[in-house]
């Protein structure tokens, strides 16, 4: 991608493809019986409403047109994020669990895609808690660096 122009076309069109797989998904779900496909296509459906999303968000960011968190608001998602964190952790452990029970190959496979899903939500959910911390928060490194990054010696003897 040569600019964010490009990168934001891209993005667009990626929203309208997953639009499209939903519409397409959610069409052919009334018509299916069998609980494990249904199951599983839908939950493609709503994982492609998320990418719609997400790609919406990453063009919000690329815009520059997010809105400034005030202190309450960083708190209360460093919260939300940091609950997830918890309830993922323990999804994880109890599905690992129940799983060395499970003899029932169909079940099995349903149980592992939910066990990559929520394994996947919550290294995404630590990643997004690391980029709250980081990305909202000014330490006084980051002050002492934006003084002194540009500064020949950075104070020292020399200069």
């Amino acid at each position: 991608m040569n600019s964010n122009e490009e990168l934001v076309k891209f993005l667009k069109r990626q929203i309208e493809i997953e639009i499209k797989i939903v519409s397409s998904l959610n069409g052919a779900l009334s018509k299916i019986e069998n609980p494990a496909v249904k199951g599983v296509l839908k939950g493609i459906s709503l994982d492609s409403a998320k990418h719609a999303e997400m790609y919406d968000a990453a063009i919000k960011l690329l815009s520059g047109a997010t809105p400034a968190l005030s202190q309450e608001q960083l708190d209360e998602q460093k919260e939300l994020v940091q609950k997830h964190i918890r309830i993922e952790s323990e999804l994880i452990e109890r599905l690992e669990n129940v799983l060395k029970n499970i003899d029932d190959e169909k079940v099995r496979l349903l149980l592992n895609a939910i066990l990559s899903d929520e394994r996947r939500h919550h290294e995404l959910l630590k990643k997004v808690l690391e980029i709250i911390v980081r990305g909202e928060t000014i330490t006084e490194e980051d002050w002492w660096d934006v003084l002194w990054r540009d500064v020949p010696y950075h104070g020292a003897p020399g200069g």
